[in-house]
């Protein structure tokens, strides 16, 4: 896990409302912002985020690899 509590509350908060604009949005951005929005709710629901791990940013206080 590298998303820490405060960090996954956001995406879930932004991927969320992001799903909710896409019902309203023209069909031009459909696919993005739904694309955005369950980017967000995954990454928070699973704690992990790709582009954390190539950039080596880790908002997780707890070390799960270390525990192992």
């Amino acid at each position: 896990m590298n998303v820490g509590f405060t960090d996954r509350l956001a995406r879930l908060m932004g991927g969320l409302g992001l799903l909710a604009v896409d019902f309203l949005a023209s069909s031009e951005w459909e696919l993005l912002l739904l694309g955005f929005g369950i980017w967000g709710v995954l990454t928070s629901t699973f704690g992990w985020c790709p582009f954390y791990k190539l950039t080596g940013v880790n908002t997780c206080p707890i070390d799960v690899e270390a525990k192992i």
